[in-house]
């Protein structure tokens, strides 16, 4: 088909600014798409009682989700609220459809556990949530429901733990959760770790009180404050059992602190304790004396993260522990027997009240269920995948690099190009769990990655060795960080010179670099921290815990200007932005010029301007001062002056900065990531845009952007990776679309990409990623809703229509795809049914498809791809028109030439057309047949049923040539009998579309084509016979009957 083109609006981006900022609800058809990889870690669990298909999972920082098929399937059911930190879970024993939800981490040993802002219900089994109240908590690690009055709650409020508050403690609500009262308070640096209540008389409650204190340099777990404590009047008041022979108190204090109530035998009861050694204690009169039991390490390994038991539902003896191993003790505590079945580095513990065979351990590896009193567990793995950072190379289709917490340094790809992205596509380089993994710029086969302890590693992807590298290998594990020769954070910098081929730069407290592949370092800096030595001391308070997670002055960012080479920046965790011109010859420290910048705060990234050499952007967190706020700065002269340009991000809990990204093709637009999501300035600062569409408000502590592909590459801290593809209408809507009736944007290049052999060893699960949706995203705009045609329509050369897509009619942006092909082939209509088969059905318009075994025939039916060439986009709204120019690439992988493509699309297309020929025989014949069945049994004489009935079987003849009449809809029964034309025709056109990659045909595809296509004319000639001859010979017979055969009309689809 063709038409002429007129009445075009040709579109150009101009570079106009505004400073207004847009609605998000704009852009909300742009979804992210999850890629991987496989997630990590949970921290609650809960199942409904007697009911093993209905579970909970509470993330680290990748929200709640729920099976309800005994854990086969897993959905996220919290995605629509702001907190991403689930630290506890309950579900109402009297009423299993109200649950509840305490956000914020309670196993804190890093940095990087996400914060909570209170506690959620659900009177629908989760459906829908409900933030009631307790939003400054912090973190609330336990929920008790009353088991009788689905009123009374429980919840205990650790705190944020940055610094003294007063929103901590046990709190108590009797109304369902519209009001709340602290019901024990010890002090400000003091909150619950754990709440335990008696289920036969719930006025009997015990919790594990905690002095915990954090920063940038280090935790300090212990105080005066922490123990056990008791009410037995539903927390009216309180007392110490440090008075009846248990730890605590300013005599012997103690760190992180669990209890335990039997629910068999609830007056025995179990008190664990963090101080040099851990100590467990029992009681068998609810706490009136008590026996010390064990002091085994495997309870309770680097307390503040685990600390955790339960007892099972059947036996007071049979202790279950969460710490590094799975613990069991079978004698009240006595003696342990630790392992890994159930999980590593474990949580939380759930054992069902009703059936103690059913117990479900939360771990750093997900979760794991046992229905068999633990002799065998079912591992769960969840995408909430908790990712340090992103970075991208430059291959075409391009690749993703990062470290997982509690996981690896992985590469996987960002287009597996086989369906959709395996688990088993994302490879180790290197490192481990913590820093970066970043491929050279200059050769992205080699990939430097990080890991705690200045762990550094150089893998070769032609080889898949690694090497260390690391600049000073004296481990450091268990060391005062004073009397380290270098400190290493736990996330160190890692940066590349985009300058000098293959230089690598490194951070201690001191600048590294290396020119010969990490052979040898030298030292380019001073320390470049304040080297205040009181933040140099042990981590851990009561017990020591040096692993780098708490060092002090350290750098935290290093980045060298992409514009001035030798231009070098530095951040630390202790607040200092430092700045060399001469490749570390001279530094100058430019703290003292950022304005209103509190002390101690992390830079947690620095950003160099490609628009304005000295101009750079810089994020400081300063969460672990208490102070959540975002601050962003920006200067525009090497950092004598500075500008804060967060002040219109919205605060709260959550709004602590991590990433700040330029937008490489629009000067002045910004990417920001915060703890909850992203935001978008379009302004250089000056207005914000929450950008939140389908992406998790799981921490986002990394972002890239591919410039080839103009994709956003987000690295969440929870939720794995996301990519948003082609920010193009991002970028563009407020200078070329907003406020306009409609508007075509620019168009991304087009990848012909060809599949590649998949990975035959991995089936899809919740955490296979999503490629991108092949071929060309169309992003058009329309400001309102139109009943107009909304159409989109590809044309070659002036005027050849090659497709026409119909477009969706609503307000908004719009993304419709291309899939680089021309129409594809008509459809079958079957209006009979097969012969001796009356019972097979049609459906209500009077016909079925026709069924066959399609694996080796439908990708001949998809339509051809086109050549790699320059195409124009018409988008049609109404009567306005808009064009713009999209250029389709050959796939760069493949070996065909692009006369090679020409030759291969040129053969598809005639195969195209004669298929369409013969679906076209295929629908007339069916036509007619239909008819003939119809108006047989209304004929009263026999010569003319006779005569009909002929009619019939010859053009079932003709039909039978061309398609198996005896298919039924069964895919299979296509081995029963012999292939047909049009079925051979869309094998071979198979071939050549889903397999001939980018070669021409072969001679032997030329010559069965051609022995096809006799057979085609030669159908062709019988059809035109049977309506030249007998069709007019049966009409003129019947004439007198008033029915007649009309036929011969071209039935598509």
């Amino acid at each position: 088909m063709r038409r002429k083109l007129q009445g075009i609006v040709f579109l150009l981006l101009i570079p106009l600014f505004t400073f207004s900022q847009q609605n998000p609800e704009v852009f909300e058809n742009l979804k992210f798409r999850f890629i991987g990889p496989e997630g990590n870690r949970a921290i609650a669990i809960a199942g409904v009682p007697g009911d093993p298909m209905i579970n909970y999972i509470g993330a680290a920082s990748g929200g709640l989700w729920k099976t309800t098929d005994g854990g086969l399937n897993w959905k996220p059911i919290f995605d629509e609220q702001d907190a991403s930190s689930i630290g506890s879970i309950a579900i109402t024993p009297s009423n299993s459809d109200i649950v509840w939800a305490g956000t914020g981490e309670t196993f804190v040993i890093r940095p990087a556990h996400a914060m909570g802002d209170g506690i959620y219900k659900s009177v629908d089994a989760g459906k829908t949530w409900k933030n009631m109240g307790l939003e400054k908590t912090g973190r609330i690690g336990r929920i008790l429901v009353h088991p009788t009055n689905p009123d009374i709650v429980y919840a205990a409020s650790l705190g944020h733990t940055y610094g003294p508050q007063q929103e901590r403690g046990v709190y108590k609500t009797i109304d369902g959760g519209k009001t709340w009262k602290r019901i024990f308070f010890i002090d400000e640096n003091t909150g619950a770790a754990e709440l335990a209540l008696d289920p036969n008389n719930p006025d009997r409650l015990l919790v594990g009180m905690w002095s915990i204190h954090i920063n940038t340099w280090g935790l300090r777990s212990g105080g005066p404050g922490g123990g056990v404590y008791r009410s037995l009047n539903g927390g009216e008041t309180w007392e110490a059992l440090s008075k009846k022979g248990l730890p605590g108190g300013i005599e012997n204090p103690v760190g992180k602190t669990a209890v335990a109530i039997s629910h068999s035998e609830p007056n025995v009861i179990y008190a664990l304790f963090e101080i040099d050694s851990p100590a467990l204690y029992r009681s068998e009169d609810f706490g009136e004396t008590w026996t010390l039991q064990t002091r085994s390490h495997d309870i309770a390994e680097r307390a503040p993260y685990y600390t955790r038991m339960a007892v099972s539902t059947s036996d007071p003896n049979e202790l279950y522990f969460a710490s590094v191993k799975f613990s069991i003790s079978k004698d009240g505590g006595k003696t342990i027997d630790a392992g890994y079945k159930a999980g590593g580095d474990n949580h939380d513990i759930w054992v069902d009240p009703t059936n103690s065979d059913r117990i479900m351990v939360a771990h750093d590896g997900c979760a794991s269920i046992s229905l068999n009193h633990g002799k065998t567990f079912n591992r769960i793995v969840l995408p909430i995948a908790q990712m340090y950072h992103v970075s991208v190379d430059d291959q075409i289709p391009y690749n993703v690099y990062g470290n997982r917490q509690d996981g690896y340094s992985y590469k996987g790809p960002s287009n597996s190009r086989q369906g959709y992205i395996p688990v088993g596509l994302w490879k180790g380089v290197g490192g481990c769990e913590s820093g970066f993994a970043q491929p050279d710029p200059f050769d992205n086969n080699i990939v430097w990655s990080g890991c705690y302890d200045g762990g550094l590693q150089r893998y070769n992807a032609k080889t898949g060795h690694s090497r260390d590298v690391r600049v000073w290998p004296e481990a450091g594990y268990g060391w005062t960080p004073g009397d380290m020769k270098y400190r290493w954070h736990w996330n160190f910098p890692l940066a590349f010179s985009p300058h000098t081929e293959h230089r690598v730069y490194v951070g201690s407290q001191f600048v590294h670099k290396s020119d010969d592949e990490g052979q040898s370092w030298q030292v380019i800096s001073p320390d470049l921290t304040l080297n205040d030595k009181s933040h140099q001391q042990n981590s851990g308070g009561i017990a020591v815990d040096n692993l780098m997670t708490f060092d002090g002055a350290t750098l935290f960012s290093i980045v060298e200007s992409k514009s001035e080479p030798g231009l070098i920046w530095t951040g630390s965790n202790d607040g200092q932005v430092q700045v060399t011109k001469d490749g570390g010859a001279n530094w100058m420290n430019v703290t003292g010029n950022i304005p209103d910048l509190p002390k101690w705060g992390t830079i947690a990234n620095i950003e160099t301007s490609r628009y304005k050499k000295g101009s750079v952007y810089i994020t400081v967190d300063l969460h672990q001062m208490g102070n959540f706020d975002p601050y962003v700065y920006k200067t525009e002269d090497y950092g004598q002056t500075w500008k804060m340009i967060s002040g219109s991000v919205p605060k709260s809990v959550h709004s602590f900065a991590h990433v700040i990204k330029e937008d490489p093709k629009r000067e002045g637009m910004l990417y920001l990531g915060v703890d909850n999501g992203i935001y978008i300035s379009h302004n250089n600062g000056r207005s914000w845009m929450r950008l939140k569409n389908n992406l998790p408000p799981a921490p986002v502590y990394w972002l890239e952007i591919q410039e080839r592909f103009d994709d956003l590459v987000v690295g969440t801290y929870g939720r794995g990776y996301y990519i948003l593809d082609n920010i193009s209408p991002l970028r563009e809507f407020d200078i070329d679309a907003q406020g306009k009736d409609a508007h075509l944007f620019s168009l991304r290049q087009a990848y012909r990409f060809q599949n590649v052999q998949s990975i035959k060893t991995d089936g899809p699960s919740m955490n296979s990623g999503k490629n991108p949706a092949y071929g060309a995203e169309i992003n058009y705009y329309l400001k309102d809703s139109t009943d107009q045609k909304v159409e989109i329509q590809i044309i070659k050369g002036e005027d050849e229509i090659v497709r026409t897509l119909e477009g969706k009619q609503s307000e908004g942006i719009h993304r419709a795809i291309w899939n680089l092909r021309y129409e594809p082939t008509y459809k079958p209509k079957i209006r009979t049914t097969p012969p001796g088969r009356p019972w097979v059905q049609l459906n209500g318009e009077g016909w079925r498809p026709l069924v066959t075994w399609d694996l080796d025939l439908m990708r001949g039916q998809f339509g051809p791809k086109v050549v790699p060439d320059i195409y124009k986009v018409k988008l049609i709204v109404g009567d306005q028109e808009f064009i713009r120019e999209l250029e389709v690439l050959k796939d760069p992988s493949t070996e065909g030439t692009i006369e090679e493509i020409k030759e291969q699309v040129a053969f598809s297309l005639e195969l195209r057309d004669a298929m369409n020929i013969a679906v076209t025989l295929i629908n007339n014949l069916e036509d007619i047949k239909s008819e003939l069945q119809e108006i047989t049994p209304k004929l009263k004489k026999q010569t003319d049923k006779k005569k009909a009935r002929n009619l019939f079987n010859s053009a079932q003849s003709i039909s039978a040539a061309l398609y198996d009449i005896h298919l039924t809809g069964a895919r299979e029964d296509a081995f029963r009998s012999p292939m047909k034309l049009y079925g051979r025709l869309s094998a071979l056109a198979s071939d050549i579309g889903g397999f001939g990659v980018d070669f021409k045909p072969t001679d032997q595809q030329r010559e069965v084509y051609g022995v096809f296509n006799k057979r085609l004319e030669n159908a062709n000639k019988k059809f035109e016979k049977f309506m030249k001859v007998e069709v007019p010979k049966l009409n003129s017979q019947i004439k007198k009957s008033e029915l007649q055969i009309q036929g011969g009309e071209k039935i598509k689809s």
